[in-house]
């Protein structure tokens, strides 16, 4: 049971559920299987395995565009999680729902909606129009995913995926960058979500296949976000860095090593490739309740970010000092961070370079992207000189 408590939200579990044949824990630290209210951990005011499962920026504007016809607020800070919550979609990211009964699950599902259909949606919230009533449930399945961004979640056969959609405030085509990434990310040897460019109503659509989902909707994988095993809130989430989740990946994660040495891939990667927004919402884990363990997820919104000088920092400090500048070198710097020698490290980067310079043409080529969208990017997000400079 989840409850408001003040401007703290508390948990406990169901007596059925605690006398049951297997009773497993939803995250450890933080929920373990006991009787009576279960607060969060100092400092948060909800237990991070629960926010992970509310919806971000988007699945909010959704939700706000349809309560504020209802009449009900059109102010998003008005609405508490528990709000959030309830009024999302059943099919969020990970393992958990959350139902207003205690004894009957009603899944907030939709009837199928075409991806012309999703984008209109899409566009329409953007815009403030109203929706029709089908276009709002369709749209609303979906409210529940993560990010700022506008997408919505899609099912093709077997594959269950969720589309992200251009935007109407885009400067340059972020939906293509993307795939672009994603692409050359999953080249140079990084574990990346899969993904797929397409295009609807005449607008590029970016399709995600989840990896939160096993057999289409049988199995339901437990997943916490790093801001979660970091055991820090929004609003300390500046203070989320990659050294840090090293130490959690040493102490709690299988194959630690293997996943140390995948972290500092992605880390350097995401500098090369200009994707300064790697917060700790954009990293993810496993969470398997019998082993106690976690495993790092498929690496996914990979994207390069556009800005106008060479100097940038990343959204998570890379060394144990604090240091976060989008420099390759200073990253080498810290490999002993990642159980790497300085020379791993370095074959790691000129990998990593040699697969951009080589394949990225190719990749643009794939995106249908033209020669002044890869000549904003290149140079500017994508290698940047800054990123490749000694310091």
């Amino acid at each position: 049971m989840v409850e408001q408590r003040g401007d703290r939200i508390t948990f406990a579990y169901g007596q059925s559920y605690r006398g049951g044949e297997v009773a497993l824990p939803l995250y450890l630290p933080e929920l373990p299987v006991r009787q009576g209210v279960i607060d969060p951990l100092p400092g948060l005011r909800v237990a991070g395995c629960i926010a992970d499962a509310g919806p971000d920026g988007w699945g909010q504007r959704v939700i706000l565009n349809r309560l504020s016809r209802a009449r009900v607020t059109d102010d998003p800070g008005r609405l508490s999680l528990l709000t959030y919550l309830l009024e999302s979609g059943s099919d969020r990211s990970g393992a958990l729902d959350f139902q207003r009964s205690a004894t009957d699950y009603v899944p907030r599902r939709s009837d199928s909606a075409s991806l012309d259909e999703l984008v209109e949606a899409a566009d329409r919230v953007e815009r403030g129009v109203a929706l029709s009533p089908a276009l709002d449930r369709a749209l609303l399945h979906g409210s529940s995913i993560g990010g700022a961004r506008p997408k919505a979640l899609l099912e093709d056969g077997g594959r269950r995926l969720i589309a992200k959609f251009s935007s109407n405030g885009d400067t340059y085509p972020v939906v293509k960058a993307e795939f672009v990434a994603m692409e050359l990310a999953r080249r140079a040897g990084l574990d990346v979500a899969r993904v797929q460019l397409t295009r609807g109503l005449g607008r590029d659509v970016l399709l995600v296949e989840r990896f939160d989902r096993v057999g289409g909707e049988a199995i339901r994988r437990p997943m916490v976000s790093a801001l979660t095993i970091l055991a820090l809130d929004e609003l300390a989430a500046r203070y989320a860095s990659y050294a840090d989740l090293a130490v959690q990946v040493r102490e709690r994660f299988s194959e630690p090593e293997r996943t140390l040495h995948e972290l500092f891939a992605r880390i350097t990667f995401n500098v090369l490739i200009g994707n300064t927004d790697d917060h700790a919402r954009n990293h993810a884990a496993f969470w398997d309740p019998v082993a106690e363990l976690l495993t790092l997820t498929p690496a996914y919104d990979i994207c390069p970010m556009l800005r106008g000088g060479g100097e940038a920092s990343q959204a998570m400090a890379i060394a144990p000092d604090g240091w976060r500048m989008s420099q390759v070198e200073g990253c080498v710097a810290t490999a002993s961070t990642y159980r790497l020698s300085e020379r791993e490290a370095r074959e790691i980067v000129q990998r990593q370079v040699e697969v951009i310079r080589s394949d990225w043409v190719e990749v643009c080529e794939m995106a249908e992207m033209g020669d002044a969208e890869r000549d904003l990017l290149w140079g500017r997000a994508v290698l940047n000189p800054y990123a490749l400079r000694s310091t």
